[in-house]
């Protein structure tokens, strides 16, 4: 049986995997800003060569185990915790506290939204679906991409899942690095001031996909 301390270290542990990814993700993902033509073949072939990797398959396990984890473990947490609170008791946290801070609850469950969403949409299809080859011989998961990102709606909703995961990632960083103990007063600042630019330069660089592929590949 896992104690509160626990779940919050394993928490803590998933979200900095999860955070690493997102690195990964969007550096593989910036391939889309290239010309059309080589941009459909270096992705698909990209594409291609992640879903046929051993190495990369018992990673990409991880990474699913990880989410699991980490929404289970954010549930219970947030459970145990609303349980724990009297209910006359007023929550004066707002003078101290950022309002992202106070509900981290709410942009997680927006974000795992988008998640079953982006999943649906790219993964299924991907590997359960029937999609086109392109001039390699490779799925045309290029093509998809850039179907889906013809529909406003989807870009608005993905551009705004970004600013959820930014607020997301600047408390989630912070927090992390404070509950596993890699903390001290002198540098206080600093890691605030990573943490954010960390976040919103994958939130932006992420929110760009969708809005450039809508613009110019329409």
């Amino acid at each position: 049986m896992l104690t509160t301390l626990s779940r919050k270290m394993l928490l803590c542990l998933t979200g900095l995997f999860l955070g690493f990814f997102l690195i990964i993700h969007l550096l593989g993902n910036l391939q889309l800003f290239l010309p059309e033509e080589e941009a459909r073949l270096q992705f698909n072939w990209y594409s291609h060569f992640l879903s046929g990797n051993a190495l990369i398959k018992m990673v990409s396990y991880v990474l699913y185990l990880s989410i699991i984890v980490h929404v289970v473990d954010a549930l219970i947490i947030t459970s145990k915790n609303k349980k724990a609170a009297k209910p006359y008791q007023k929550d004066n946290r707002g003078r101290a506290s950022k309002w992202y801070s106070r509900n981290m609850g709410v942009l997680g469950t927006l974000i795992l939204i988008f998640l079953v969403i982006h999943f649906q949409n790219f993964w299924y299809v991907y590997k359960f679906g029937t999609l086109p080859l392109d001039g390699n011989g490779n799925k045309d998961l290029y093509q998809l991409v850039v179907t889906t990102f013809q529909e406003w709606w989807y870009v608005v909703i993905y551009v705004l899942s970004m600013v959820a995961l930014c607020y997301h990632l600047i408390h989630g960083v912070h927090s992390a690095i404070r509950t596993l103990g890699v903390f001290h007063p002198k540098y206080v600042r600093w890691i605030k001031v990573i943490g954010t630019v960390y976040a919103i330069v994958v939130c932006v660089g992420f929110a760009l996909m969708p809005i450039y592929v809508y613009i110019t590949r329409g």
